[in-house]
């Protein structure tokens, strides 16, 4: 029997195709089969028909296959020999593996594709670790970073800068939300390249700065340097909690003034997190709490009304008339936002109940009159299409109806021919 002094073999049966490697977290899909060095199968993925896929360099499998699959090339099979110290070690793993064996496995490589790090996994921005960070922690909103970037879109740089700012405020310095939400995913000192699409870019209007046009696919090469968490609301006390809460909120009102409703929200949602379940404060102090909390899901209304977002609007306006169910300016934007979802009668009813309780609002009564008119023209359209609707099936049953007495007649009178005479008259109705 051959003997193996070097923990991992790899030898290539069949070539594959390009020059491109998987890299550091990409999910890749193989076959394989794997037998004990004298030739006993022990699994195959073949047998089940299935192909198996993990993501690279996490540990997901046996060390061999971390470092041997790295290597290999699309179309690529290989046959990698692992020693028991980059297989299942002294253990083994019983009962078809056992204790200080050496594998061998023969592994195709179908396909490998990046990580997807975006909250839904809508594939907008995909991640490939060129070099693996350290330690396990992770930027958070607010964190203080340093960053090597370089942005390109169709093979041309556009932005290409080292930079020091606070997660958060990202858009005061031209960069799309795709890049801050690729740097809360990096350890310090890893080296990604990001795919980030039009949604997590610059969107369908582009960016006129840097002469990329609406709906553009960009990619970033990051390197995070350094970072500084910002303080978890858990690692704050009360008193730091109120005295960060005044500071953020006057920086999301600069935020606002400035037009950066996306920047200001997410200044106004780290006054929500901070306070929204807190209550070991002191009787004044939970006023001031309070206070805070109803000014940040106010603001946050305004934001997302600003930003077209509508479902976002009405959630923060709620939340507001929670604290207080007869503020003004919730029940104004919670009608506004109802307005913008076609929701006009409950739209009509906020703003009415704006009236009740402010008679001199004039804003809300031009609303009252705009939603009255848009459940008319509701209406109108409705009885148009319920008309047609109704027209049409009279049409339709009219012919069904004229097809039937023809036909009925067709069959008597072939009826009466095949008698020769003798007169058989169906009634068709």
């Amino acid at each position: 029997m051959q003997r193996y002094t070097f923990p991992l073999h790899r030898l290539v049966k069949q070539e594959g195709t390009g020059t491109e490697l998987p890299m550091t977290g990409d999910k890749v899909f193989v076959h394989y089969v794997g037998t004990l060095l004298d030739g006993t199968p022990f699994d195959s993925s073949r047998e089940r028909g299935e192909k198996f896929s993990f993501e690279l360099g996490k540990g997901q499998v046996i060390k061999a296959w971390d470092l041997g699959v790295a290597t290999m090339k699309v179309g690529e099979i290989s046959q990698l020999i692992c020693k028991p110290e980059y297989a299942y070690g002294t253990a083994g793993s019983p009962p078809k593996i056992p204790p200080n064996a050496t594998l061998v496995f023969q592994v195709e490589l179908f396909e490998f594709r990046g990580e997807d790090i975006t909250e839904g996994e809508d594939g907008g921005i995909i991640r490939r670790i060129v070099t693996k960070g350290e330690g396990y922690t992770k930027p958070n909103e607010g964190a203080a970073v340093e960053v090597c970037l370089e942005g390109s879109c169709e093979g041309k740089v556009f932005d290409k800068r080292e930079l020091k700012f606070e997660l958060g405020d990202g858009e005061s310095l031209g960069l799309p939300s795709g890049v801050e939400k690729a740097l809360m995913a990096m350890e310090q000192g890893e080296e990604s390249l990001f795919i980030i699409k039009p949604k997590y870019g610059y969107g369908n209007t582009g960016n006129s700065k840097y002469n990329i046009p609406g709906e553009a696919t960009l990619q970033y090469k990051l390197k995070l340097t350094t970072f500084d968490k910002a303080k978890e609301s858990w690692e704050m006390n009360s008193a730091e909690k109120l005295e960060q809460s005044i500071i953020v909120k006057e920086k999301g009102t600069q935020y606002f003034k400035e037009g950066k409703y996306r920047q200001a929200s997410v200044q106004y949602k780290r006054i929500v997190s901070w306070l929204e379940n807190e209550s070991s404060l002191p009787e004044g102090e939970e006023q001031k709490a309070q206070a805070l909390r109803l000014a940040a899901h106010l603001n946050l209304a305004m934001c997302f009304l600003k930003l077209q977002e509508p479902s976002s609007t009405f959630d923060n306006c709620d939340k507001a008339l929670e604290l207080d169910e007869t503020n003004e300016k919730a029940l104004f934007r919670r009608g506004e936002a109802l307005f913008a979802m076609k929701e006009f009668d409950r739209a009509r009813a906020d703003f009415q109940r704006v009236i009740q309780l402010y008679p001199s609002n004039k804003a809300a009564k031009s609303q009252v009159a705009l939603c009255q008119k848009r459940i008319k023209e509701q209406h109108e359209k409705d009885k148009r299409l319920y008309a047609n609707m109704f027209q049409k099936f009279a049409e339709r049953d009219a012919k069904v109806r004229q097809t039937a007495l023809s036909f009925g007649i067709f069959f008597c009178q072939f009826i009466e021919n095949k008698k020769n005479g003798c007169l058989i008259y169906i009634n068709t109705f």
